[in-house]
C-alpha cells in the first residue's frame, strides 16, 4: 500500500483520482491560441499568441478551463513568428524564458536605455528578475516555440517600459 507522505491541500481533500487527473492534464490539442493574451499583441512587431497551460487563461477570451490552476506560478508556451517579439517590460516577480525549438533573441535594459542581448537556441533559457526591463523578439527566420513561466499564480500585469503601452496594459483584459 501506498502512503502519502505530504498532506493534499485543502480543496483536494477527499477528491477522487480521475476528477485529480482531469483538472492537473492540460493538453496542447485542448489548447486555443490566444492572440490577444497581452496589450502589445496588437501591434506589429509584437504580434505573438499564448497557450496558457497553468494559471488563469491569458486574455480571458481563450483558454476556458482547459489550463490547469495555479498556485505558485503561470506556465505558458508562446508562439512568435519571425519578425516579432514582446515590447519591454518588468515583472514584480521572475520570469523564465525557455526555448523549445528555434532561436530567440532575449534582451534586458536599464532606464537609460543600455541594452545587452543575447541568442538563445533549443533548451536554453534565461531568468529575468523582478523590476529588470527585459523582451525579446525573434530575428530569426523560422517561427519559435518557448515556454513561459512566472513565479506567482495570479502576477500582476506586465509593466511596459513605454507610458503610452503601460497606460493601456489592461484593455485586453476588459478592465480599463
Amino acid at each position: 500500500m501506498a502512503i502519502a507522505r505530504h498532506k493534499r491541500p485543502p480543496e483536494l481533500e477527499g477528491v477522487g483520482l480521475p476528477e485529480i487527473m482531469d483538472k492537473y492534464v492540460a493538453q496542447f490539442r485542448n489548447l486555443k491560441s490566444d492572440w490577444e493574451a497581452f496589450e502589445d499583441a496588437k501591434i506589429e512587431g509584437f504580434k505573438r499568441a499564448q497557450h496558457r497551460f497553468i494559471g488563469a487563461g491569458g486574455s480571458g477570451k481563450h483558454g476556458g478551463s482547459d489550463f490547469i490552476p495555479a498556485r505558485g506560478f503561470t506556465l505558458s508556451i508562446m508562439y512568435v513568428e519571425p519578425g516579432q517579439g514582446n515590447a519591454p517590460h518588468t515583472h514584480e516577480v521572475e520570469e523564465v524564458f525557455f526555448v523549445l525549438q528555434g532561436f530567440l533573441t532575449v534582451f534586458i535594459e536599464d532606464e537609460n536605455g543600455e541594452r545587452l542581448a543575447r541568442r538563445l537556441g533549443p533548451w536554453e533559457c534565461v531568468s529575468c528578475p523582478p523590476g529588470v526591463i527585459h523582451g525579446y523578439v525573434n530575428d530569426s527566420l523560422e517561427p519559435v516555440y518557448f515556454q513561459v513561466m512566472l513565479g506567482r499564480g495570479q502576477p500582476d500585469t506586465m509593466g511596459y517600459a513605454d507610458d503610452s503601452l503601460y497606460e493601456r496594459r489592461n484593455a485586453h483584459l476588459g478592465t480599463e
